[in-house]
């Protein structure tokens, strides 16, 4: 049986029984023992080695895993083409120099706090859960846990229009740790007098 799948089915067993049954210890033992490699043996020592931590985030699809670097890079890839999506033609022009420069180095902080909440064996199962939405509506993209079908956290943007202030465009996360109910700020940037454009147009 591939490793991948037998992680998966002893992921899958102790969500369906939450605990109630596990599997025994030695299933476990055996197929542990008999599969190990020098690469596993490194992940199951603990140590505070740079060196050897450094190998860790390298291990990646051979073993199904993915490092967190890359995690990183995957999410903020999507974030940007994300954005770019929803912003449309008429927004996008105006305000992705700045959105590079200010929003996307935040939503990069925000992602790696997320990888730093997971083990890197269960990275590979965090995705983009959503596509950007048209209109007036503030998403633009979900992390979901892929197991749970749960999000993670959601990254939105919002038009505000302070009285004489004009219109700005301000972008923000929420997590699952509250239901989704705080705020948390990535930044803001202007757009104009006049009101914006749809997103998507």
């Amino acid at each position: 049986m591939p490793k991948w799948l037998r992680k998966s089915f002893v992921v899958m067993i102790s969500i369906l029984t939450f605990g109630l049954v596990t599997p025994s210890q030695a299933f476990l033992y055996d197929h542990s023992n008999a599969e190990k490699s020098p690469k596993r043996d490194i992940i199951e020592t603990p140590t505070n080695n740079k060196a050897e931590i450094k190998n860790l985030s390298s291990i990646s699809e051979d073993d199904g895993n993915i490092s967190k670097d890359d995690f990183i890079r995957q999410m903020l890839h999507e974030a940007e083409i994300q954005s770019f999506t929803k912003f449309g033609s008429k927004i996008k022009p105006v305000i992705e120099n700045e959105f590079s420069e200010v929003i996307l180095p935040n939503i990069e902080k925000a992602i790696q706090t997320v990888a730093s909440q997971y083990p890197e064996e269960q990275l590979a199962y965090l995705t983009v859960s959503e596509s950007p939405k048209g209109g007036n509506s503030e998403k633009i993209f979900h992390i979901k846990n892929e197991l749970t079908n749960d999000d993670i956290i959601r990254f939105h943007v919002r038009k505000d229009h302070p009285p004489q202030q004009g219109y700005w465009f301000n972008f923000h996360y929420h997590t699952h740790h509250d239901q989704f109910q705080a705020h948390h700020e990535l930044g803001t940037i202007y757009w104009d007098k006049n009101t914006p454009p749809k997103w998507m147009s």
